[in-house]
């Protein structure tokens, strides 16, 4: 995974509520199971201007190289698909900013490298008029602020959830990287109990 440090740039403001993950990912697309590629299909059913209406957010410069997205709140809603997620990040998204996010997709976020944060009404509301105005901004995770023109705004974050963010590491990746020691004594101690776990099959 990505590490998330620092980022820099114009946020695409998507100023809309409880959009759920058969929007952000439908499910029709659920059946391809590589991750590589799935950004194409992210909000397939509004980009390019299917519809004849106007162009959606992410397929409209400045946003359409946007790494971080704003959204209304409740996002990710609905099914618990981590696709949502693979699809946004394969996308180029890195952050979202939202007054509320659905709770096991906040989570398949921070497992991915996808910095989720959460505001209050007041600071989301300065957010998004930066947003809509190409304003400039830096979210800064080490620090744990957002910074523009003249404001800066902290946001909180777990602290493991931040730990694995500016490692790059995913949990399995992460435990492996600290706790191997412990792991082999688990797996010798195992081994002497439970040897028939370990046999290997000549074929």
């Amino acid at each position: 995974m990505l590490k998330f440090t620092k980022l820099t740039g114009i946020p695409a403001p998507l100023e809309e509520s409880n959009i759920d993950t058969d929007i952000i990912f439908p499910a029709r697309f659920l059946l391809i199971m590589d991750k590589l590629g799935l950004g194409k299909y992210v909000f397939n059913e509004r980009r390019n201007n299917r519809n004849g209406d106007t162009k959606f957010v992410l397929d409209t410069p400045p946003y359409d190289v946007s790494e971080i997205l704003v959204t209304g709140p409740r996002f990710g809603i609905g099914s618990s698909r981590e696709q949502a997620v693979w699809a946004l990040t394969d996308f180029g998204i890195r952050c979202i900013i939202a007054p509320s996010f659905g709770d096991i997709f906040f989570s398949n976020c921070v497992k991915n490298s996808l910095l989720p944060i959460q505001l209050g009404n007041e600071s989301h509301d300065l957010v998004m008029r930066a947003a809509k105005a190409c304003v400039s901004i830096t979210i800064d995770l080490p620090k744990q602020n957002i910074r523009f023109e003249d404001t800066e705004i902290s946001f909180d974050v777990i602290a493991r959830s931040k730990e694995l963010l500016l490692s790059g590491l995913d949990e399995t990746a992460a435990i492996l990287a600290n706790e191997t020691p412990a792991i082999d004594a688990f797996e010798s101690q195992q081994h002497a109990r439970m040897p028939w776990l370990y046999l290997k099959i000549n074929t």
